[in-house]
């Protein structure tokens, strides 16, 4: 079942090119916009391509098996959407504060998952029609889960902690120890993504993620600078 998730994990293509026209609908360019128009195309065009990258992130830049270790969690697809919608939630708390340009870019990135979620359970041979009512209890789940965490974050640690029992342990986590070091994780988490450059956020969409376990708990650097060439890829 690990190779499985492993396959799986990786198809996400590795041209970013190849994903980009997904979201093309969001923003109709007609021929009649004139140059104004195909330079704001262009302005989103970079954020899709930035919000890819960050969705991609979320997913290639996880250590799921040690989430599966710690929190003793089964090797399954829905423990991979868990530990996904997590990670997925925590940017769209940091890309919230751009501004409406963040918030679009929330929107692409959410777009992006339910893309590579549809994507995974037609891999795995799920019947189209279990398929799609999969994916409405997912999209239900889902924004129950993301109201559940932001009510969490604003909260204290106990506040956190019961959104996440709730959520990414499903009430069924018998171990004080575990729900402590995924709340350490996700306010860690949040306050390394605060320290990033919002600007450069918008522009790359490079976001790297702490180690569920810290090798030195006192340390929590700051991150490198993203590079990017002139038009901001």
């Amino acid at each position: 079942m690990a190779l499985l998730v492993r396959v799986l994990r990786n198809q996400i293509p590795i041209s970013i090119a190849q994903w980009v026209p997904v979201c093309s609908w969001l923003v109709p360019l007609s021929p009649t916009q004139g140059q104004w128009g195909r330079a704001l195309s262009g302005i989103f065009q970079k954020i899709k391509i930035a919000a890819l990258r960050m969705y991609t992130s979320c997913v290639k830049k996880t250590d799921f098996e040690e989430f599966f270790l710690r929190c003793q969690m089964p090797d399954t697809f829905n423990s991979w959407f868990l530990i996904t919608l997590l990670h997925v939630w925590m940017c769209l708390v940091r890309m919230k504060q751009e501004g409406r340009t963040g918030k679009y870019m929330c929107r692409i990135i959410v777009h992006f998952m339910w893309e590579d979620v549809e994507q995974r359970g037609r891999v795995m041979g799920v019947n189209p029609y279990i398929l799609k009512k999969n994916m409405m209890i997912l999209t239900n789940n889902f924004y129950a889960a993301i109201l559940g965490y932001d009510e969490g974050i604003l909260s204290d640690d106990h506040g956190l902690a019961a959104a996440l029992w709730r959520t990414f342990f499903n009430q069924k986590c018998e171990d004080p120890r575990q729900l402590e070091l995924l709340v350490e994780y996700v306010r860690k988490q949040i306050q390394y993504l605060d320290s990033m450059n919002g600007e450069d956020l918008l522009l790359t969409g490079e976001v790297s993620w702490r180690p569920l376990v810290e090798k030195n708990p006192q340390s929590v650097l700051k991150p490198l600078s993203p590079v990017y060439n002139d038009e901001g890829l």
